[in-house]
């Protein structure tokens, strides 16, 4: 049991700091709402479709905080860790409910878990950018928000199923998760 649960805090911790580097290495300012476009989202989804919501929901919501922190968005962070936390476990259920389904029918269910897990990080910028500077200020970032969306997702399937063939090859499979 211990090994099982240090095992998931690695996994966690490892994850939470691949999210903020992926997050702040590229960032897209966007002056009208006073966030940035960054690749967060590609790691969050490869640690989802990998790790399952549990990891994906805690790593999500502190790595994408603490970027914004360490980043100089601190008004977003709040935001974040509740937007991002969503997003790791929308993306970690959908994409663990295709399990039970024959390898045929699970090819799709990648594809439609980062899709669903986009739209919601979309919709929630856009709700929290509405409430911090009014709506007009918020369909700024929407364009930019769904830009980062589709990249992430066009970035984490090739590679989220390359990294998963892997670990279920090595002594360090995901049979321990």
């Amino acid at each position: 049991m211990a090994s099982f649960l240090s095992q998931r805090v690695t996994r966690i911790g490892l994850a939470v700091s691949l999210i903020a580097l992926a997050t702040l290495v590229i960032r897209i300012p966007n002056p009208a709402t006073q966030g940035y476009i960054n690749l967060g989202d590609a790691m969050l989804f490869i640690v989802a479709l990998i790790f399952g919501w549990r990891v994906a929901g805690v790593a999500g919501a502190l790595g994408s905080a603490l970027a914004d922190v360490l980043g100089g968005f601190l008004i977003w962070a709040p935001w974040t860790l509740l937007i991002k936390g969503c997003e790791g476990v929308i993306v970690g259920v959908i994409a663990g409910l295709g399990n039970s389904l024959s390898p045929s029918a699970n090819r799709f269910v990648p594809l439609v878990a980062v899709l669903v897990g986009g739209i919601w990080m979309v919709a929630g910028y856009y709700l929290a950018g509405t409430i911090m500077f009014g709506p007009v200020a918020a369909l700024t970032q929407i364009p930019g928000d769904l830009i980062q969306a589709l990249v992430a997702g066009g970035v984490a399937l090739p590679l989220s199923k390359i990294i998963k063939n892997i670990l279920e090859k090595s002594d360090h499979g995901l049979h321990t998760h």
